[in-house]
């Protein structure tokens, strides 16, 4: 079973088993994660053809078990201007939660 959800304005690929990142959040002690904004759902190479959602597919869910906290790579910044002498760089790593999809859930 695969879905396409809808994360933090990002559509996502999915399928029970996979390992991804997505946009850090604060849970508390919560060790699960339950997306409802499923775009899409079918199986692969079934007879039965996808339910596409309009916007989502009702009643359909993912639950993602939450594994770590990670960041990202490094990205510099940096301004310039010529002949000016203005310099300036600073460096930035974006926050992500890695997660592990469980379980999808057709409408």
């Amino acid at each position: 079973m695969r879905a396409i959800i809808e994360d933090s304005g990002t559509q996502i690929r999915v399928s029970p088993g996979d390992i991804l990142d997505i946009d850090r959040r604060d849970l508390g002690d919560a060790k699960t994660i339950t997306f409802d904004r499923v775009l899409l759902i079918g199986d692969v190479g079934a007879d039965t053809p996808a339910t596409i959602g309009t916007p989502y597919v009702d009643g359909a869910s993912v639950t993602a078990e939450v594994l770590d906290e990670v960041k990202g790579e490094k990205i510099d910044v940096i301004k310039f201007k010529r002949r000016k002498g203005y310099r300036r760089k600073q460096g930035h790593r974006q926050p992500y939660l890695r997660i592990r999809i469980k379980d999808v859930k057709g409408g």
